[in-house]
């Protein structure tokens, strides 16, 4: 094997400088702090979110957003060109040829006039240059790692993107469902209280009732009107935020199954804490941000060493054009080139303590996501666990309130009471109905929130969906 060849291949294996990257360590608990149970059935983490929402017309608007939303629509672009990058990274491994051609030049200017030179002087040549950098220091095996973690990292950006995506159309979703609930409650309500306020303006009339009982309804009439009008304009900006959501103007939003028929798993077991760390996709893009970051310490490292190139020529020459291709035209040339910093090391040596600097950052920032990502899974076990049974007991209240309003009733066309107790009781039971709506809808909300604090279970190298 020439002496040549042979060291230019120790010189392709010689080891990269800078620090080579391994996950920093971070204290996982071995439990979630809210969960009930440790449970053998699937995590819900693992359900693919057309598993988990089951509402048809909920899961056409998902697959809307996930074809049409332009936030997604811009982290698909982000991948493209995060890939053109890796590829660009990749061509430093192979040789630069570049050619040349020369064709004879004018001489000098006399009196305004050129001339050509003198016909000896003509050169015609064409030229082949090689120039390949040999990655002593892996520079370029660095710039690579940055670029493929840079293009990962990426690709963790966009599952984030979608992952956000399903779940702010679900809570969106379930808001509409809550409102036009509590518009059907706050129109029947008002309906009642105009009928109310009809009856005392009637009784005021003959005499029967005080002026202080007719304008105690009429204020009930007007709050229940003002609540209507509440909740016409909060429906109508949801229908705006979630048309945006669908990568669509404004518009009126189709609703599926009612706010209380939605069904949902009556447990949700959390999984494992460890899981995360392998399953978040925001956990997974800080990590490969940190793994791009300590890649580019090697580079910043290496840059401070000669560069060693292995150049050549080869082309033809010759002072006539009808000689140029002859067999005594041609000649050739290979050698090495070492470039090393001078009078900038120490502007190269400060430019590794930037990227350094970055590199401290950047882990900084991976473990404050993973701290984040535990507390959101915390804060919606704990909401998942408080919502079912407030949901149940706020049931009970609605219950309870509807039997005294109908004894209210009763008792007051009994002439046992006043219609103060009607009125209290009304509208307590008014409050109450829409507290439960609200409730409903946080019941829901919280699994979904859920489900993407643990890292959702969609992925597009197992997704059935037409969607993809």
């Amino acid at each position: 094997m020439p002496f040549t060849l042979l060291l230019i291949l120790m010189l392709l294996n010689a080891c990269a400088v800078g620090p080579d990257y391994s996950r920093p360590e971070h204290q996982v608990p071995e439990d979630f702090r809210q969960a009930e149970t440790v449970s053998s059935l699937e995590s819900l983490a693992n359900l693919p979110w057309w598993e988990l929402l089951k509402d048809s017309t909920l899961q056409k608007l998902v697959q809307t957003a996930l074809a049409e939303n332009r936030d997604l629509q811009q982290a698909v672009a982000s991948i493209e060109e995060f890939e053109a990058r890796l590829y660009a990274a990749r061509t430093d491994f192979a040789p630069q040829v570049t050619g040349s051609a020369r064709f004879p030049s004018l001489g000098r200017t006399s009196g305004g006039i050129r001339f050509p030179a003198s016909p000896g002087t003509f050169n015609y040549s064409l030229l082949g240059n090689l120039a390949w950098e040999l990655d002593v220091w892996g520079r370029i095996r660095r710039s690579t790692e940055a670029a493929l973690a840079d293009l990962l990292a990426r690709e963790e950006n966009r599952r984030a993107v979608v992952l956000g995506l399903v779940s702010g159309v679900a809570q969106a979703y379930f808001d509409l469902l809550q409102f036009d609930m509590q518009l059907d409650i706050a129109r029947r309500t008002l309906e009642s209280w105009e009928e109310s306020v009809r009856i005392a303006s009637a009784r005021l009339k003959r005499g029967v009732t005080s002026r202080l009982d007719a304008d105690q309804f009429e204020a009930e009439r007007a709050n229940a009107a003002a609540r209507v009008a509440e909740l016409e304009r909060l429906m109508t900006q949801k229908e705006n935020e979630l048309s945006v959501l669908l990568g669509m103007s404004p518009s009126k939003i189709e609703r599926g199954t009612f706010l209380t028929d939605q069904v949902f798993p009556p447990e949700v077991p959390a999984g494992l804490p460890s899981e995360l760390l392998r399953r978040r996709p925001d956990i997974l893009q800080a990590e490969q941000e940190l793994v791009a970051a300590t890649a580019r310490i090697g580079v910043a490292k290496a840059d401070r060493f000669p560069k060693v190139t292995l150049t050549g020529i080869l082309g033809v020459a010759s002072p006539r054009l009808s000689n140029l291709f002859k067999s005594d035209t041609d000649f050739g040339a290979a050698g090495f080139d070492l470039l090393g910093p001078l009078l900038n090391a120490e502007a190269l040596g400060f430019q590794q303590d930037v990227a350094e600097a970055q590199a401290k950052q950047v882990l900084a920032q991976y473990q404050q996501t993973i701290l984040v990502a535990f507390r959101e899974v915390e804060d919606a076990l704990i909401a998942v666990q408080t919502a079912r049974r407030q949901r149940q007991a706020q049931v009970e209240q609605v219950e309870a309130l509807r039997s005294a309003l109908r004894l209210a009733n009763l008792r007051y066309k009994g002439g046992v009471t006043s219609y103060i107790d009607v009125l209290i009781a009304k509208r307590s039971l008014f409050d109450a109905e829409l507290s439960l709506a609200e409730t409903h809808r946080l019941h829901l909300v919280s699994i979904v929130q859920l489900y993407k604090a643990l890292g959702g279970g969609w992925s597009p190298a197992n997704n059935p969906s037409p969607v993809a």
